[in-house]
């Protein structure tokens, strides 16, 4: 049986729920995951129903759509009203809502242009065939997706297309979990790690959370039984009262992540504060574009500053985010705030946290987990 087989196997993952229980005994504990396509797994596999009664899954800030901040949609609206710019951006990001409701599906509507791309590559062939417009690709997304833009850039630069920039409002993930735990209304016991962030960065950047917190993190690929895996190990650590930061992800995450990416993205970008739905401003969180590549970053470009915006009323993403309220706990949730008519970004995207609860709980306030 392959390794993607076995860890849909019904029965091994029933061998590992009563692991988990025996390891979890009668203490609660409150595990929170950051990573988007973790948020759809745990849903969609039926574990969120499965998961004993005394484990507390939160679904945290791994949405990179969900964590764009109103300041930074603002920025979006202001390049769109630019007839010179030609936006592109990934689908998710065009329905975000902004200041007073108003998003980039808006806009277009309104003339702005906008097309929707798949790849930071599809922007710059765009640039190639639209030499009239100078564009501008929307860079969003964690340590997963930094390194093609960065790759991106570079070959803009090697091409001479001067038309061609990034908005980097790239987020890095281990300074958000740092937050997090040094919130004391965000009560986390340990953390289930993000695979696909992971592929990148490794284990190394996360070692903070058991060296300064005492709080477990296990890194875990997406099946059912890879899940359940890595909850058994977060379970094991708590109950030893010990904290550590582990693998259990080895056939998609080496330890040591991929080198050459991360020195592709470090030779491109640069930490910078970046601010986060419901979280703030976090330091050195962001990615910018470095000094020696500023002819492409669309900041430089057209002098943009984040402006302060007045929040959406009523919309509680932020504290979805930091996990202190399920997502039905939201007033919006399932009546204002549907898929079909989103108030908030954690119902935009199919990774967000009340999209996914809203497909595959409803619109109650109990999942199981």
């Amino acid at each position: 049986m392959k390794a993607e087989e076995r860890a849909r196997d019904p029965a091994l993952c029933r061998t590992l729920l009563e692991r988990l229980q025996e390891l979890l005994g009668d203490r609660p504990l409150r595990f929170m995951e950051v990573c988007g396509t973790h948020t759809v797994a745990i849903f969609q596999s039926g574990l969120a129903r499965l998961l004993p009664a005394n484990l507390t899954h939160l679904s945290g800030p791994g949405c990179p759509v969900c964590v764009t901040h109103d300041s930074e949609v603002a920025a979006f609206l202001e390049l769109a009203e630019n007839p010179q710019v030609l936006l592109a951006t990934f689908g998710d990001l065009l329905r975000v809502p902004g200041p007073e409701g108003k998003s980039l599906k808006h806009a277009r509507a309104n003339g702005a242009n906008i097309s929707i791309v798949y790849s930071p590559m599809e922007a710059l062939t765009l640039a190639e065939k639209t030499p009239q417009k100078t564009v501008v690709f929307l860079g969003i997304g964690f340590e997963t997706t930094a390194p093609t833009v960065a790759a991106t850039l570079l070959l803009a630069k090697e091409r001479k297309l001067s038309n061609f920039t990034v908005l980097s409002l790239h987020k890095l993930v281990p300074p958000v979990l740092k937050t997090l735990l040094d919130d004391s209304s965000c009560q986390v016991d340990a953390f289930l790690l993000p695979g696909h962030v992971s592929t990148i960065i490794g284990l190394a950047p996360y070692a903070f959370l058991a060296r300064d917190y005492g709080v477990p993190g296990v890194v875990s690929g997406f099946e059912p039984a890879d899940i359940l895996l890595a909850l058994c190990e977060l379970a094991k650590a708590r109950k030893d009262g010990t904290a550590c930061v582990r693998n259990a992800y080895p056939r998609g995450v080496a330890d040591s992540g991929n080198p050459r990416a991360c020195a592709l993205m470090h030779q491109v970008f640069e930490p910078k504060d970046a601010l986060w739905r419901g979280l703030g401003s976090i330091p050195q969180s962001g990615l910018g574009i470095r000094q020696a590549l500023a002819d492409f970053d669309a900041a430089v470009r057209f002098d943009l500053s984040l402006k302060e915006v007045k929040p959406i009323a009523g919309c509680r993403c932020g504290d979805v985010l930091k996990g202190m309220i399920r997502p039905a706990e939201c007033p919006l949730f399932g009546r204002r705030c549907t898929p079909q008519a989103p108030v908030g970004p954690c119902m935009v995207s199919t990774e967000g946290s009340c999209a996914a609860w809203y497909k595959y709980v409803g619109t109650s306030g109990q999942s199981g987990a």
